[in-house]
Formats: structure tokens, C-alpha cells, sequence
């Protein structure tokens, strides 16, 4: 496995002038993976990216392949494709660099994907706010269409393939997939119950994979240089790459491919270029906002993969890296957050709904200066409170932040109650 911190799978291209336009993406490599894709059958490119071990890069990390595998090969309804581009968790700014500065690989991932999936209908499914992203996202598909790459007879090939760019109306729940869906579908953006089996998701009845932008962008790159040269990045368990977006108290913000595995003090020191004004680390969100905040005395043998991430008490999530340096006040940092969540929770479940709003309320309690040993339990209460009991993820995700942050800066928080 290499570790090498200047590999470019995804990135290949994002520096090179006007590597948007077609005829740009076309000198540097772009839909040169489909003659080999047509060469196999669907379920052999499947079985591709089912061995390169590809995971979802929105957050989950579940296995590509085996979410395709699911897919019924005979069904009366048409099979879709679903991109992702829905990226509203704070601190995560990646996909919009795919849909900038490489959207016809965003396009050629998502031929490749809807050949392997039998689907001939193809959604992106993109944040309301990224008004400038699906303009130029927009004129991609266009240029896409034009010279024959859409359409039927995708690439002189017998196959046709539709793409339609969809806005979202800016609800952060609209992230989650299947919410996403119902968005799609026309309705209320609210998560829908979780069957007990594994299965597909399903768009007006069809069978329908969701993925993430950057995990589609990622397989062309598998289809075209084969899985064994995926493998080669990253860790057995996180195969290849992920872009990671560093921000907050580091010298040298911006959005970084890296493999796998890469140890995550060296990435601070030599990605990142060290904490801002030469001050200390006092915490680190490692995967979006979403995630349980990680001390600095925490770091030192955290690698970044999902496991190694896990294993120490927080999640890899969508590489969002969020740095806090030693001034910053954490009851103010999670107040901060409890806004957004509360003003994002859909409503649809009561210990969600009412559990937010209740920390968020507490916390301006606490930071006000009248806030009691009482109050600080009454958090550690809501959390119980809030996970496990509601249709989606959002709930148990607020509750294991609002743990951490309570529990690994204990002293911050006392240091504000009356009593």
C-alpha cells in the first residue's frame, strides 16, 4: 500500500486551466474509460468496483459494489442513479471541487455507474445554495449531450443515458438519502423508515442506488486502470483516496487528496502546515460537523481511515478536518452548532424535533451565565433521549456530539454554572 501524500486520482485535473470545458477534459483523459466499460458486461463492472473496495464518501463508508450487487437485474419499474450533491454538513466543502473544476468526470463516473446499475435515467441532486456549481454543472451536461456523450447512443455505444440536474430548496435533512428521495419525488424532504432487510432504495417504485459525488467520480479511475490499482492507495479496509477538506485554525486551509492511512499529525504538520499563528491544537473535528470533536492529546496514533478514526472514539465521515485552536471557548463552539441543528432538525420525529431545540435553549442558559449543575445534566439526559429513537440518523448523531464535547472539555463547561 502506498501512502503517499501526493497521489491524484480524483484531483488529477483540478489545476489545469479551464479543465471544465469539454474540450479541455477530453486532451486530459475524460470518457476514456468507456470503451473499456462497454467491452464488459454490467455485472462485470460491478464486480470491479465491488473488489476495489470503493467506499461511500458521504459519510457512511458503506462498500460500493455491495450496494450496486443489490440491485434487481429484472424489475417492471426503471432503475435509477442518484448523485448526491446535496453537501450541506458544515466544515465539508469537497464535491463542489469535482462539480468546478472536473464536472465531466462527475458525468463519466455516472455513465459508468448507470451501465452497471442497468439504469438509463440518471439524477443529481444538488444543493439549493451552489447556485454558481449547477450552473456549471448544467453546461457540462449540456456540452455532454451535444457531442454525443448523453443521450442515446451514449459515446456511439448501444446505450442511452439521461441526466437531469435537480436544485434542492436548502434543507440539510435533504442530505440524507432518502430524504433526498422524497425531496426528488416532489414531497417533503422527511427520511423515510428503514426496511428490516438490506435493499435497494426506490425513486417512484424503481429500484435506485444514492451515491455520493466524489465516490462517482472515483470510478472511472477503477474501470479504467483496473481495482488492483486502487488497491494500491490507502489501507486493505479504505482502499484508495478521499479528498479532505481542512479548515478553521490551520495555516494552509483548502481541500487536499490523500490516501488512506495517512497518519494524521503528519497531515496538521505537513498538509495543513501547522495550527494558525503558530498557537497550540486544543480540538479536532475530524469528518464534518456531524462527528464527535477529537482533544489534541487524542491524536497521536489516529490514522486517517474509517477504522483507526472509529476506533478512537469519532468517525472519518466526509473528511471535513474542522481545527480549534487552544483559544477558542467549546460551550461556544457546540452553542454554535446547536443552532444550526435545531434550526435543521425536519420535525418529523418529537425526541428530534423538541430535543434540539431543548440543548440549544440549555446551552444559552450555560454561556449566559445562569446555568446550574441541573442544566448540565438535563443535556446528558436529552442525549438519551434523542438516540435511538427516530427514523434517521440526525438525532443520534446530535446526541453523540453533544457527549463528547460535554464530556472531553468537562471543566469548560463547569466553569460556567453558577453552582
Amino acid at each position: 500500500m502506498h501512502n503517499d501524500m501526493t497521489v491524484k486520482i480524483v484531483s488529477k485535473n483540478f489545476d489545469i486551466k479551464d479543465s471544465h470545458k469539454l474540450e479541455v477534459a477530453l486532451k486530459h483523459g475524460r470518457y476514456s474509460s468507456l470503451k473499456k466499460q462497454f467491452s464488459m458486461s454490467p455485472q462485470e463492472v460491478t464486480e470491479e468496483v465491488y473488489e476495489s473496495g470503493l467506499r461511500g464518501k458521504g459519510g457512511g463508508g458503506a462498500n460500493t459494489g455491495s450496494k450496486w450487487r443489490l440491485m434487481p437485474r429484472e424489475h417492471e419499474k426503471p432503475a435509477y442513479l442518484v448523485v448526491n450533491a446535496d453537501e450541506s454538513e458544515p466544515g465539508t466543502f469537497k464535491d463542489r471541487q469535482i462539480l468546478e473544476y472536473d464536472p465531466h468526470l462527475l458525468i463519466e463516473g455516472m455513465i459508468n455507474s448507470s451501465y452497471a446499475i442497468g439504469a438509463n435515467h440518471a439524477y443529481i441532486y444538488i444543493r439549493g445554495e451552489y447556485v454558481f456549481w449547477a450552473k456549471r454543472m448544467q453546461e457540462a451536461i449540456d456540452e455532454a449531450y451535444e457531442a454525443g456523450y448523453l443521450g442515446e447512443k451514449v459515446a456511439g455505444y448501444d446505450y442511452t443515458l439521461d441526466i437531469t440536474l435537480h436544485r434542492g430548496a436548502g434543507a440539510y435533512i435533504c442530505g440524507e438519502k432518502t430524504a433526498l428521495l422524497e425531496s426528488l419525488e416532489g414531497k417533503r424532504g422527511h427520511p423515510r423508515l428503514k426496511p428490516k432487510q438490506q435493499e435497494t432504495e426506490w425513486f417512484f417504485g424503481g429500484p435506485t442506488v444514492v451515491n455520493n459525488v466524489e465516490t462517482i467520480a472515483s470510478v472511472p479511475f477503477i474501470i479504467k486502470e483496473g481495482f488492483t490499482a486502487y488497491r494500491k492507495y490507502g489501507t486493505h479496509c479504505s482502499p484508495g483516496t478521499m479528498l479532505f477538506g481542512l479548515s478553521g485554525h490551520i495555516q494552509n486551509p483548502g481541500v487536499y487528496e490523500l490516501p488512506f492511512g495517512c497518519s494524521m499529525k503528519e497531515v496538521i504538520e505537513k498538509v495543513g502546515g501547522g495550527i494558525l499563528n503558530g498557537k497550540k491544537l486544543k480540538a479536532l473535528i475530524p469528518g464534518g460537523s456531524s462527528c464527535a470533536i477529537l482533544r489534541a492529546d487524542e491524536i497521536d496514533n489516529i490514522t486517517l481511515d474509517y477504522e483507526s478514526v472509529a476506533k478512537n472514539g469519532s468517525s472519518l465521515g466526509t473528511g471535513g478536518m474542522i481545527f480549534l485552536d487552544e483559544d477558542t471557548s467549546i460551550p461556544d463552539a457546540m452553542k454554535n452548532l446547536f443552532e444550526f441543528y435545531h434550526h435543521e432538525s425536519c420535525g418529523q420525529c418529537t425526541p428530534c424535533r423538541e430535543g434540539t431545540g431543548w440543548v440549544d435553549k440549555i446551552m444559552g442558559k450555560i454561556l449566559s451565565g445562569d446555568g446550574t449543575m441541573a442544566d448540565y445534566d438535563k443535556i446528558l439526559d436529552a442525549c438519551k433521549m434523542l438516540n435511538g429513537k427516530t427514523i434517521c440518523v440526525f438525532a443520534p448523531s446530535v446526541a453523540y456530539i453533544a457527549e463528547s464535547y460535554i464530556s472531553k472539555f468537562k471543566d469548560e463547561f463547569y466553569a460556567l454554572l453558577k453552582d
